[in-house]
């Protein structure tokens, strides 16, 4: 008696392969549109980490008795603020400072126009409408993420 041989046939393995190739082509879509969901998340992390900030250098100032024009940090960082507020100025030496920025220009991969009394970190001079605002006379904190 001759034993029966088992295994796949060709067709079996061509229906397989086009099964997972309409498979990939449907589920490929989903992940592509990563990217912009990724800088969204980036730039509510950052937006989130200066909101952060500028409520520590705020807490700072008014532990130190509410009345300098400078918070010294922890580890030595000099933050210039607002002497009625608190709140960290819109320069390099105030909210650049709090957040820690390795230039005039770039924070944390950001590009940074610092200004009075709004300072805008973008994403990147590319993207539009992909950027963190701070407004050095209320604090406030805005994410936009239309264009991201």
């Amino acid at each position: 008696m001759q034993g029966r041989q088992q295994g796949f046939t060709l067709v079996e393995l061509i229906v397989v392969i086009i099964i997972l190739g309409i498979l990939a082509a449907t589920a490929l879509p989903r992940f592509l549109d990563v990217t912009d969901e990724a800088r969204t998340a980036s730039i509510q992390g950052f937006a989130g980490g200066m909101r952060s900030a500028v409520s520590v250098v705020q807490a700072g100032w008014m532990a130190r008795g509410a009345n300098s024009t400078g918070v010294t940090m922890a580890d030595g960082t000099v933050v210039t603020v607002a002497q009625t507020t608190g709140l960290p100025t819109g320069a390099a030496a105030g909210i650049g400072a709090a957040l820690r920025c390795e230039g005039g220009t770039a924070c944390q991969g950001m590009t940074v126009t610092y200004g009075s009394p709004t300072t805008t970190f973008d994403f990147s001079p590319s993207v539009t409408n992909c950027n963190v605002t701070y407004d050095e006379t209320t604090g406030n904190v805005t994410a936009t993420t239309t264009g991201c």
